[in-house]
């Protein structure tokens, strides 16, 4: 798809700070995002990721602070992934919508009318809307609608379907032409990697290193690694914002030594402030011991040595004082903060057999989709990742494995000692409509102590338990669902898009997990990293046949 030349406009955040209630969810953050900007935002879920695109995209207003964008007629798009498909809106309204190009619409015709009505000002106001119109790309959106979703692999009549209809698979294509037919002059972008394939990664990634100004919410850090050129890092503690400039390596490098600079000063600061207190605890005692015991029990008569001794001490009670002044021009240090910290294990089960499933010449059909058939047999310990591009049955092949599906054809078995952990796309282990505390008691079959201490461990606390789970975020559901593997044992783990909506500590956490847990794993993901980190033995690969290849291969 053919870049276009986009505008030179900047968009300056001055000192920007939100409230929601008595929580501050940002405070004084400034960036300046321009032509060439390409930006990563990071930090823990919840820090003011998403509310910091949406006020620079001018969607929610700030407590204090001001945007100035130059020229005032730029135009500043915000792309967040929406995960409710509707049964009314069609993926051309769909699109025309995300692009901003229905809006300008509406505005042209408004403006249209205006003109009609010989209003003041509104040759002016239409001049301004047909070029926003223009801008957008309103004047050919249709005809690059259709090619675009051709090249991203779906029938031109998807465009006129309900955005309800679409297959998980055929959704992420969607949401990647909502990206790839923007025409923002800056754009803004909140976690556009999820559910995408290896190929769709790669044309984000060129869409994004293509020029025009991005900032990016993205936990994927291949993704950052190849795009971004700069690191904005939102403290969980301060809320504030430090920019690091140099890319995703350079970020983890300066990062890493900042940390490590901030708690040898606060090692060298303890020291030096111990040191001194024990030395004018020890200076103060000898004096006042010292003057006290001449005083009372003089040692000879002899005056002269008496008001020495005593003089001497005196002396020490003025190193005490200058020590303890001393003490007080100490600069003081404060302990780098440490936020909470996601500490996960899988409880293992005993071993299975040796063969944990297989799949025999099985079928799937769900409407016009066949899957298979298939054949495939995992054994014990083995560390299986299942591959292909969006829409090609990766999450159909992981329900019929766990048997939430049944074969139209063939057959599926599963070991009898084997012991599934699931952690499914959609995040709906545990009921919907009822309270998160309940459904996971029911799950786990824990006591109410413990199922709530496990659940705080995992950063769900009093606020969280007692929503249903159909209220709770994509992440906090996620982990719910992690902290149910730490009370159930299991043997056979089952992980499709793991790390969707969980932040970057959490991402290392589970992959420090996976490198512990010796069972059975079977695992759909597109994080490249994550992928590497847990030693796939074997690759299923879903491309319009079953492939198995060595895992070394992926």
């Amino acid at each position: 798809m053919l870049a276009r030349p986009r505008r030179s406009a900047t968009l300056t955040a001055h000192a920007l700070s939100y409230e929601r209630g008595p929580l501050t969810v940002l405070s004084a953050v400034s960036v300046v995002v321009g032509p060439d900007t390409r930006m990563g935002v990071v930090g823990p879920n919840g820090v003011g990721k998403t509310t910091l695109l949406r006020l620079l995209a001018g969607l929610d207003r700030p407590a204090r602070g001001r945007l100035e964008l130059s020229p005032p007629e730029a135009t500043v798009g915000y792309l967040a992934q929406e995960r409710q498909r509707s049964t009314t809106e069609t993926v051309r309204q769909h699109l025309r919508r995300r692009t901003g190009v229905e809006a300008a619409e509406q505005e042209l015709t408004r403006a249209a009318e205006a003109m009609s009505r010989h209003e003041p000002d509104a040759g002016a106001r239409y001049s301004s809307a047909l070029e926003r119109w223009e801008s957008l790309g309103g004047a050919d959106l249709d005809a690059r609608l259709e090619a675009a979703l051709a090249d991203l692999g779906l029938d031109a009549s998807v465009a006129d379907n309900p955005t309800g209809s679409l297959s998980g698979g055929q959704a992420a294509r969607v949401e990647l032409a909502t990206v790839l037919l923007s025409r923002f002059d800056l754009t803004l972008l909140d976690e556009p990697t999820n559910d995408l394939d290896f190929d769709g990664l790669a044309r984000l990634e060129d869409f994004v290193s293509g020029g025009g100004g991005f900032v990016v919410v993205s936990h994927d850090r291949a993704f950052l690694e190849r795009t971004v050129t700069s690191v904005l890092e939102i403290d969980e503690h301060t809320r504030t914002g430090t920019e690091y400039a140099g890319g995703w390596l350079a970020y983890l490098e300066e990062r890493d030594t900042a940390r490590r600079h901030a708690e040898e000063s606060y090692a060298s600061y303890q020291s030096q402030r111990r040191e001194l207190l024990d030395r004018a605890r020890r200076e103060r005692q000898w004096a006042t011991s010292g003057v006290s015991r001449e005083k009372r029990v003089p040692r000879d008569n002899d005056k002269a040595q008496r008001d020495f001794r005593i003089n001497r001490t005196e002396k020490l009670a003025s190193r005490a004082r200058m020590t303890e002044m001393a003490l007080k021009r100490l600069e003081a240090v404060d302990k780098p903060w440490e936020g909470w910290d996601l500490r996960l294990s899988i409880r293992q089960a005993p071993r299975s057999g040796t063969v944990v499933a297989r799949l025999d010449g099985a079928v799937v059909r769900r409407g016009r989709f066949v899957l298979g058939p298939v054949d495939l047999e995992i054994g014990w310990a083995e560390r299986v990742a299942v591959t292909g591009p969006n829409g090609s049955g990766k999450t159909t092949l992981i329900e019929l494995l766990v048997g939430r599906l049944a074969p139209a054809e063939g057959s599926r078995w599963i070991g009898p000692s084997v012991i599934v952990g699931e952690l499914g796309q959609r995040r709906s282990a545990f009921d919907a409509d009822r309270p998160l505390l309940d459904a996971f008691m029911s799950h786990t079959g824990m006591p109410v102590a413990e199922a709530r201490s496990l659940l705080a461990k995992f950063g769900l606390g009093p606020e969280h338990v007692g929503r249903p789970a159909a209220t709770l975020s994509p992440g906090e559901r996620t982990r719910a669902e992690l902290a149910g593997f730490q009370a159930n044992e299991v043997n056979l783990l089952v992980l499709d898009e793991p790390t969707n909506h969980l932040d970057l500590p959490a991402i290392e956490q589970l992959e420090e997990a996976l490198e512990s847990y010796s069972g059975t794993l079977v695992i759909v993901s597109h994080d490249r990293r994550l992928l590497e980190a847990v030693e796939i033995t074997r690759a299923v690969e879903l491309a319009g046949a079953v492939r198995v290849t060595d895992g070394r291969r992926l």
